[in-house]
């Protein structure tokens, strides 16, 4: 088991690293987290919703991401408030005291998915959630960090983040919290997000072995491979990153949500992406970007209320493309009303750009979908990915932006504004070559040849082998086995 100082310091890239480590190495592995909270989900070929960093790990374990890696999904809806999914399906939305008062009793799910897994797998990499020593949640620490590693009898690896400072504190703090038998099953401490020569933290390093009486497995390198983040506080969705001859600004939410659909953009040389929650911050881009939102009614007022509706509507009288996925999709038509109360009741008039209606409701659609891209100029394009909203919206002219393999038609478009329910939309690549060439051709820029632009899914099997040539250079693997072998022999830590 994986856990951490904090939130943040690296768990999930860690742990899919072991996950890639381990395949090469000839076991069958999955990855498993008991209870996750985040925006950024991912549906699985039989139409279940799950924590996106487990399908990324599984992802670099080679298999195919399943519900059981993530059995409690928490998808926050406000500042006190969740969408509670369990085992891929909606099972209401819950305040966090009354969350925390029913929990327990989702305990023989989340056991279950485990010993599914574990009955067809070699290994099993869990994820921790937050830090082991929040000393105020540790009665209902049942399934995500020591209350689960004492019920599966799993090693711990407990990382800390050099990157923010302060690691040895974070490590040393957080050990001196547990208690001792909890302190017992850390196999190894780990530095994470080192930048520099790792020799100048030998005498750091000793101390805190010698203070915490356990072994630094590693100090692992900041590396620069490029794996999808699952948390809206990543470094992601700063503002620009790169400058490149196009400026892709995408609206920075307060609730975004699948903000890995854009990161294929992130990677054509000729495209630069930055995220703007701001006017100012959203200047004179190429192309504005509405992404997919928790929250569409609430975000859309927000979006009114900052100006933000205002500076796109004004970009588009000016001719600038606009793209809606999901929640923005929505954003961007006509109405949108609640009559089930699904986001809180109520309708809201859209920003009027695609002609289009939307109705919540509270049944969820969740599918994986492929199609071929019907608009103009980019019809012909291979697109695939999921479908993850609320309700349902009706076009009521122009033409739609893709036709779906089933037959079905999705999205709206309407002159230089797209809007399509369609996440991982650019993930095939065929549509990320073609609008980076649309892109340059209206800014008169020159398009040179490409022998075509990499699918994604060859792209990221490229980074699970840096991430896992990094971790293995740097990390003991050698006492990681052992301390599963002591475990799996039932010894004591």
């Amino acid at each position: 088991m994986v856990q951490g100082t904090m939130s943040g310091v690296g768990k999930s890239l860690l742990a899919a690293a072991l996950c890639r480590i381990f395949r090469q190495d000839g076991w069958r592995v999955a990855p498993f987290k008991g209870q996750n909270m985040a925006l950024n989900s991912y549906v699985t070929r039989d139409g279940l919703e799950m924590g996106r960093a487990q399908a990324v790990q599984a992802q670099a374990a080679g298999i195919e991401p399943d519900v059981r890696m993530n059995p409690v999904l928490l998808k926050p809806s406000s500042d006190t408030g969740s969408q509670l999914i369990v085992l891929g399906e909606v099972r209401g939305q819950y305040e966090a005291a009354r969350y925390f008062r029913m929990k327990h009793s989702l305990t023989p799910e989340v056991l279950g998915a485990f010993e599914g897994l574990a009955a067809e797998y070699d290994i099993l990499v869990i994820e921790g959630a937050g830090s082991p020593a929040e000393i105020n949640l540790r009665s209902s620490d049942i399934f995500v960090n020591m209350g689960l590693a004492e019920l599966v009898n799993a090693p711990v690896l407990l990382v800390g983040d050099i990157d923010r400072g302060g690691v040895f504190a974070q490590l040393y703090g957080t050990a001196a919290l547990l208690e001792e038998r909890e302190r017992a099953r850390i196999a190894g401490l780990v530095v994470n997000k080192f930048r520099g020569d790792p020799s100048l933290l030998e005498p750091g390093l000793a101390m805190l072995e010698e203070k915490t009486g356990l072994p630094v497995l590693g100090v692992i390198p900041y590396t620069a491979a490029d794996v999808d983040d699952e948390d809206s506080l990543s470094p992601r969705l700063g503002e620009a990153r790169v400058r490149r001859a196009v400026d892709i600004a995408v609206i920075r939410l307060p609730r975004i949500s699948n903000f890995t659909d854009f990161a294929p953009l992130e990677s054509h040389p000729a495209l630069g992406m930055r995220y703007a929650d701001r006017p100012a911050a959203l200047g004179e881009p190429d192309l504005v970007i509405l992404p997919g939102t928790k929250s569409t009614l609430t975000d859309l007022l927000w979006l009114r209320q900052i100006g933000l509706e205002s500076a796109v509507l004004k970009l588009a009288a000016a001719g600038v493309p606009v793209l809606g996925v999901c929640g923005g999709y929505q954003m961007l038509g006509k109405t949108l009303s609640d009559p089930e109360g699904a986001e809180g009741g109520g309708e809201l008039r859209g920003l009027g750009l695609l002609p289009c209606d939307t109705v919540f409701s509270r049944q969820k659609t969740r599918t994986q979908a492929a199609g071929t891209v019907s608009a103009e100029p980019f019809a012909g394009a291979a697109v695939e990915g999921y479908e993850i909203h609320m309700g349902k919206t009706q076009r009521s002219g122009g033409a739609p932006f893709c036709r779906l393999a089933d037959g079905r038609e999705d999205g709206a478009v309407s002159g230089t504004v797209f809007g399509t329910y369609l996440h991982g939309l650019f993930d095939s690549g065929e549509l990320t070559g073609r609008l980076a060439a649309w892109l340059l051709e209206r800014k008169g820029l020159a398009v040179e040849a490409e022998a075509g632009v990499e699918s994604r899914r060859d792209y990221r099997e490229r980074q699970y082998d840096l991430l896992a040539d990094a971790v293995r250079s740097s990390l003991d693997m050698d006492a990681v086995y052992a301390a599963m072998d002591r475990y799996a022999a039932k010894e004591e830590p």
